[in-house]
Formats: C-alpha cells, sequence, structure tokens
C-alpha cells in the first residue's frame, strides 16, 4: 500500500480501502461525539459490518471514477480522513470532504490532506470545480475551506435533515485556475 506524506510530523494519507474496516471501526469509535456533531459519519459507521460496507461502496465508486476516500495516519494510528464524496469526470465537478477525531485536531491535517487530493483531482483528473459543502455551524471545517483558498458560493437555508434538526449547508467551492494560480504563488 501506498502512503503520501504530509509533512515533517510524520503524518501519512493512504487510500482507505474495505481492509481497514476494523481500524476504521476503532478510530470511529474514539472520536464518535466529535464527528457526529456535523456529520453522518458517525452515525453510519456504528459496527464491523456497517464500518467494511461504507468502505466497500467507497472502493466501488473509485473503480467507477465516482469518488475515493483516503485516511490519515499519525503516529501509525488513523485518525481522520478526505475524501471525494463525489466525483464526476465528465462534469469536470468532485465534492470534497473531511472528518478528523479529537487528538488530531490543530494540527493542519486536513488542510494538508485536502491540498493533496485536491491537486491530484485538478491535475491528474482535470476537475474543474472542486466544491466543499459544511454546515454552517462547523467552523473548523469552514476554516479548512478558507485555508484552501476557495470562495464561499452561498448557503442552502435548512437544506440538511440531521439528527431531527435541519441544517444549513454553505457551499464553498476552488476552479482549477484559481487553485493552479495560489499554488504557484511563492509561500509567505
Amino acid at each position: 500500500m501506498f502512503a503520501i506524506s504530509l509533512g515533517d510530523d510524520g503524518a501519512e494519507l493512504r487510500p482507505l480501502e474495505p481492509s481497514y474496516a476494523e481500524e476504521f471501526l476503532t478510530h470511529m469509535d474514539r472520536g464518535r461525539e466529535y464527528v457526529g456533531q456535523h456529520i453522518a459519519l458517525a452515525d453510519v459507521v456504528t459496527d464491523l459490518g456497517s464500518a467494511r460496507s461504507f468502505l466497500q461502496a467507497y472502493a466501488e465508486k473509485a473503480a467507477n471514477d465516482a469518488g475515493r476516500i483516503y485516511g490519515i495516519w499519525t503516529g501509525g494510528t488513523l485518525v481522520g480522513g478526505v475524501l471525494f464524496r463525489a466525483m464526476d469526470v465528465n462534469q469536470a465537478t468532485a465534492e470534497a470532504g473531511c472528518w478528523l477525531e479529537p487528538s488530531a485536531v490543530g494540527k493542519g491535517l486536513v488542510t494538508r490532506a485536502a491540498r493533496t487530493i485536491i491537486d491530484w483531482a485538478i491535475g491528474e483528473r482535470g476537475i474543474h470545480r472542486v466544491e466543499w459543502l459544511v454546515s454552517s455551524k462547523n467552523e473548523s471545517s469552514i476554516a479548512v475551506a478558507r485555508r484552501l483558498g476557495m470562495t464561499k458560493d452561498g448557503v442552502l437555508r435548512e437544506s440538511y435533515a440531521y439528527r431531527g434538526r435541519r441544517l444549513d449547508m454553505e457551499v464553498w467551492s476552488v476552479l482549477a485556475p484559481e487553485w493552479k494560480a495560489q499554488r504557484a504563488e511563492p509561500a509567505s
């Protein structure tokens, strides 16, 4: 299995395949309450069977060029991930997302991992528009969208039913020319 370094701290990005179901479930159990504040992943992955099914669905998406999922490991432990929840190569669009357990928060892992997969999607798959959909209450994820240089396109008011509430969802995006321009800028 390949791993991509996310920096000098030893963090790695790896494909999250069905064979990691047990480790994925253990990770989700550690972060369930935190992850579940804003996304349904914590409610979907509840036992070994559901963990395996979730990862298998993404393996099938990858086989059909319709999505991807990657885990973030630190010190050999799965602590979060990034994904393309949806990817339409014909339309050149993708929707990226993330999750992280509390022990890994505040280290820039999601931003670094998201940059890696967006670089791949734009550079190798020809994706023109990458979207980031996020609950208006998820300040951490909104901060990632900003650090990625995304633009807030708007708010889908009460568009997401979650745990008995209707949440506003913000749509953020970056276009390939914008992404390439900002990646070409010298670091300050």
